[in-house]
């Protein structure tokens, strides 16, 4: 199956992926927008954290310290594997609708 044609193709970069996750991010807050009130509350939410990862990836350049910009690098992992945690739980429960295909 091919990906939905807003998903882009992945950079080698990290701070590029991240960049390009934050704007997949802004384009499903934009799809939200035109699915309901509820729908428009929750999107706020994922702004906040879909953009969130790469922003402190690039705050942890600018660190006081490297344990600082470690501490910032930290906050975006625990975002990242969220995602990757919702994706799972989302796969597992459209395999189960498909009858476990």
């Amino acid at each position: 199956m091919d990906p939905p044609h807003w998903v882009p193709p992945k950079p080698f970069d990290l701070r590029e992926r991240l960049f390009d996750f934050g704007l997949l991010t802004i384009r499903v807050v934009q799809f939200l927008h035109t699915r309901g009130p509820v729908a428009i509350a929750l999107s706020y939410q994922l702004l906040k954290c879909g953009t969130s990862a790469g922003a402190n990836y690039e705050e942890a350049d600018d660190g006081s310290s490297s344990r600082d910009a470690v501490a910032k690098k930290q906050i975006s992992l625990p975002v990242i594997q969220e995602s990757d945690e919702l994706v799972r739980i989302l796969s597992a429960i459209i395999r189960k609708d498909k009858g476990g295909r």
